[in-house]
């Protein structure tokens, strides 16, 4: 079910939305100060690719750096990233096959506005168990 969900998932939302995040990231990499958020930027892509059977889990250890790079991050990237997420998300809850698409859209606003200090885990991963 889970492939099946992410193919529907690749065609419908995950192409767009991926390519939002790696033009985000190309930017931030240009800009040499800000390549761990071009860093950050290319994992989400990924996980927006694919994002059935896998899941998000905050890191306890990931300090104050983290916490200030995700302020600067909402503010020029976190916001335009997280109204991509919405505006793709809504025409997804039109049909009914489309809506666990749009509730997992909505699930990646979080890590979409937050990234630094988030790691994408394997859902079945029992060590990171959200469970």
């Amino acid at each position: 079910m889970r492939t099946l969900l992410n193919v529907i998932w690749l065609i419908f939302a995950g192409v767009w939305l991926a390519l939002g995040y790696v033009v985000a990231g190309i930017i931030c990499c240009i800009l040499i100060i800000t390549i761990p958020f071009g860093i950050a930027s290319f994992r989400i892509a990924a996980y927006a690719l694919w994002p059935f059977g896998r899941t998000v889990v905050r890191d306890p250890e990931a300090g104050v750096m983290s916490a200030i790079g995700n302020v600067i991050w909402l503010i020029f990237a976190g916001i335009w990233l997280a109204i991509g997420h919405i505006i793709t998300a809504v025409p997804l809850f039109v049909s009914i096959i489309g809506i666990p698409l749009g509730i997992a859209n909505l699930k990646m606003i979080p890590v979409s506005l937050l990234p630094l200090g988030a790691r994408i885990v394997d859902a079945d991963n029992p060590y990171y168990s959200t469970r």
